[in-house]
């Protein structure tokens, strides 16, 4: 794909792909970088563009899965941080802190047996602190399947953490 054909098939896209970063990002400036890394991305690989019957689902999809993973590098959870870069507040001492570590480290193995689903929704509702519209946004899902997930990665790591503990 040349240039003209790669300017008349997706450049036209542009206002689009910038209200679904835009949606999905919130900030403006995240939103023009997220498009053009897209549009990066597709030059990059624009002699496999040819064949796309549908380039505005392509494009949209393409900028909702950089928007994705955007988010995914910018929430740094406490349960992933290693244990010693965890901050250790003056009014704990050792022993609490060594307690909240472990409960972060099972935590975190509970929440790694979940379905990808239940994890997504678990880490951008509980973790992130992410609303319901925001989580539709990020994961395409609507309010009651995203609750539903919750609902139930929920009732699974609670089962998943007693069994631990009372073992």
């Amino acid at each position: 794909m040349n240039a003209d054909e790669f300017k008349q098939r997706f450049l036209p896209l542009n206002a689009k792909l910038y209200k679904v970063a835009y949606l999905m990002l919130g900030n403006e400036d995240d939103a023009k970088d997220a498009v053009q890394d897209a549009y990066m991305k597709m030059w990059s690989h624009r002699d496999s563009l040819a064949h796309i019957d549908n380039p505005q689902a392509y494009c949209v999809t393409l900028v909702r899965n950089l928007c994705l993973d955007r988010h995914r590098a910018a929430s740094i959870d406490i349960v992933d941080k290693p244990p010693e870069e965890l901050p250790i507040a003056s009014g704990y001492d050792t022993s609490q802190h060594i307690e909240r570590q472990q409960t972060a480290q099972l935590l975190n193995q509970c929440l790694a047996r979940l379905p990808a689903q239940q994890q997504q929704v678990v880490r951008l509702r509980d973790l992130s602190g992410c609303s319901m519209q925001e989580i539709e946004k990020a994961t395409g899902l609507t309010a009651v399947n995203a609750r539903v997930l919750l609902s139930r990665a929920r009732k699974t790591l609670r089962a998943q953490f007693q069994n631990i503990l009372s073992s």
